[in-house]
């Protein structure tokens, strides 16, 4: 199995429109964050994307526009889903295109894009398969079982993904209900969110994502989701085993 990094970025993305930070005016492509999303590629070689944003098109481009299988979707905000209409060109020939969701994500897709889903379609326009999961029910994508963990937002629940016995994709999370943290215990491989040093209301800090990791024990760490607060990627300084991911990133699981 592998994992590519399409983005590794927060909302705003890095450099921030209007911001003239270290952070901002780097020359080091690692410290150029579009906004989070991932592509995990199964040992039978199926491509399966983690959220589509609205950088989707120039990650994709970036990424050689592998062929896909399905798309899972932790939830329905903009920087997870905006990019959603740029999957057209894997909808040729009729196909509706394989999308994993919770039902009040199905739902918020439908309202903000109906020309996808009314009755009679535009030429053209993308078509999507939406197959509504939970929590902590298993399914199978590309010959991987992948099973949706619990996720808390702050106040919102939303889904990660634990995709086989080896790699954990947890994003935009403040807490991990006991459950969850029980599913991954011992993990070979965990990406998680660690937004910046700094306290936020609805994601992790660096601190925060520390405290998770301590109870996981994975063998191996990857942040995402990271803002430009973060600082520079040569100026991050984590503990062994634990690292800053960066876009265009791909590791073996």
């Amino acid at each position: 199995m592998k994992l590519t990094f399409l983005g590794t970025g927060t909302s705003t993305g890095v450099p921030q429109i209007g911001c003239h930070c270290d952070t901002c005016t780097s020359t080091d492509a690692r410290d150029r964050r579009l906004r989070t999303s991932a592509i995990v590629t199964t040992d039978s070689g199926a491509n399966i994307l983690i959220d589509c944003g609205p950088d989707f098109r120039t990650q994709i481009l970036g990424a050689g526009s592998p062929e896909l299988e399905a798309l899972l979707i932790t939830h329905s905000h903009y920087d997870h889903t905006g990019g959603i209409d740029d999957l057209r060109p894997y909808c040729k020939g009729g196909r509706h295109f394989p999308t994993y969701c919770t039902a009040d994500v199905a739902a918020d897709l439908r309202a903000r894009n109906p020309w996808s889903f009314a009755k009679h379609l535009y030429p053209g326009v993308p078509t999507f398969a939406i197959t509504e999961i939970r929590p902590f029910e298993p399914l199978t994508i590309g010959g991987e079982s992948v099973l949706p963990l619990a996720v808390m937002h702050g106040q919102l629940p939303i889904l990660g993904f634990k995709f086989g016995s080896k790699l954990a994709y947890i994003t935009d999370c403040k807490t991990l209900p006991q459950a969850s943290i029980e599913a991954i215990t011992g993990i070979d491989t965990l990406v998680i969110n660690a937004l910046r040093p700094q306290f936020h209301p609805t994601h992790l800090s660096v601190i925060e994502a520390l405290d998770v990791v301590e109870q996981i024990h994975p063998s191996r760490v990857f942040f995402i989701h990271a803002s430009h607060d973060m600082g520079r990627h040569t100026t991050v300084h984590l503990p062994t085993g634990i690292q800053l991911a960066y876009d265009g990133l791909t590791i073996d699981v």
